[in-house]
């Protein structure tokens, strides 16, 4: 028993050990150490200050002194001329136009490769070719167009002299607002295609399956759970479209060869004779008015993207 006790309370003292139980020594307290995780975004920040932000205070402030530096509200009131509303009113119609056919056709061309692998050869070629046309515009694609379809161009002689079709019994219509459609629309399209895909891509197919099980029908299943699911997602890219065409200027420079249809192009005649409608810094005015309308559309834009993300959350 002696020796029982004595194995069990050596025993005992090993397992409540008066060093091992004794409680740690409170850790130190100093400063934290500093966060410098915020310096990746210097050089983010510092395009943003130089491209976007200061550029834009300049042209908001611009608009609102005259030639002498003085505070004024006359550049602002030149927004009401009728030839200032006509620019803005063309810059809305082209824009809203090649938006909604940019948006329609885009959506189309991302239904058909639905069923296609992501890795196969005609859904990357698609998605290579929409990264390439989406960013392509300027001198590039006017060149492009006028080389195309243009009064002496390839696809214009083919149809005159091989089919008899002359597309400009009406006139040089491409050189005016009307060509900027065709020219807008080579990049709408494969913008659409980037920025739609993705959501159309995320229809489980379990939802078709469960839809059929319950005894339903495919028109069925894209007209109450197919469209209303995509619906935020396809305004939201209609919306971005919009904006896309209303800020365009390179392409309609190169392309617009008489007077200042749109805004953009009513800003550079503004740039380069500064006494427009007899007031001074009109292009400031006018950078803000684009300015504004961009900013509600972006808003918009936000808004829906916001209620994209909840379902596909």
């Amino acid at each position: 028993m002696t020796t029982a006790r004595t194995l069990t309370g050596q025993g005992h003292d090993r397992v409540s050990d008066p060093v091992a139980s004794e409680p740690s020594a409170p850790a130190r307290r100093g400063r934290p150490a500093p966060d410098w995780s915020w310096l990746g975004l210097t050089p983010f920040a510092a395009y943003v200050l130089l491209f976007l932000a200061l550029p834009t205070i300049i042209a908001v402030a611009s608009g609102l002194f005259d030639g002498d530096g003085a505070f004024t509200f006359d550049n602002l009131a030149a927004l009401g001329d009728p030839v200032i509303l006509a620019t803005f009113w063309n810059s809305t119609w082209v824009s809203l136009l090649t938006a909604v056919v940019g948006a329609i056709i885009g959506a189309l061309v991302c239904y058909a490769m639905l069923g296609l692998p992501d890795t196969g050869f005609v859904r990357t070629t698609v998605d290579a070719a929409s990264g390439v046309l989406a960013q392509f515009g300027g001198v590039m694609l006017a060149f492009t167009m006028i080389a195309a379809i243009g009064t002496q161009g390839v696809v214009t002689k083919f149809l005159r002299d091989g089919l008899g079709i002359d597309i400009f019994a009406g006139g040089a219509w491409i050189y005016a607002l009307p060509g900027l459609i065709p020219a807008y629309l080579v990049f709408q399209v494969p913008l659409m295609i980037i920025t739609f895909m993705p959501a159309l891509a995320a229809l489980r197919p379990q939802w078709f399956e469960a839809h059929l099980t319950l005894g339903g029908t495919r028109s069925g299943f894209w007209r109450h759970i197919g469209f209303p699911v995509l619906a935020p997602s396809f305004l939201a890219s209609l919306v971005l479209l919009f904006a896309n065409a209303f800020s365009s200027y390179a392409t309609a420079a190169a392309l617009a060869s008489q007077g200042s249809q749109i805004v953009p192009l009513q800003i550079r005649t503004a740039l380069t004779s500064e006494t427009v409608l007899g007031r001074e810094n009109l292009a400031g005015a006018l950078a803000l008015g684009m300015i504004i309308v961009v900013a509600v559309v972006m808003w918009i834009y936000a808004l829906i993207q916001r209620r994209t993300a909840r379902w596909q959350a």
